[in-house]
């Protein structure tokens, strides 16, 4: 796998997950829509097969803007939708 790969963090906390992704959405206030993509065999026919997930991610200081490249992390339920939040700014878009 690439970035995207689980990795740990605090062992205190335990293990949470930490992906990579880009900022597709930043109309809300606090929240922004990641939009993660990876790639992974075809079952049959083994062909690589590009996937994308979308997360909503609490984002305190509303620093994030579209395009931008972010790494988020796994964290307690912070709304009905949102399970992740920002950990850093990785790269501002152009």
């Amino acid at each position: 796998m690439t970035d995207t790969a689980t990795q740990p963090t605090d062992t205190a906390r335990g293990r949470r997950k930490i992906r990579l992704g880009t900022v597709i959405s930043d109309k809300m206030d606090k929240t922004v829509i990641v939009q993660v993509r990876s790639s992974k065999a075809h079952r049959l026919y083994r062909k690589t097969v590009q996937q994308r997930t979308r997360f909503k991610v609490h984002d305190e200081k509303n620093e994030c803007g579209v395009g931008d490249l972010v790494r988020i992390t796994e964290t307690r339920p912070l709304s009905r939708e949102k399970r992740w939040r920002v950990l850093e700014i990785v790269e501002k878009a152009k």
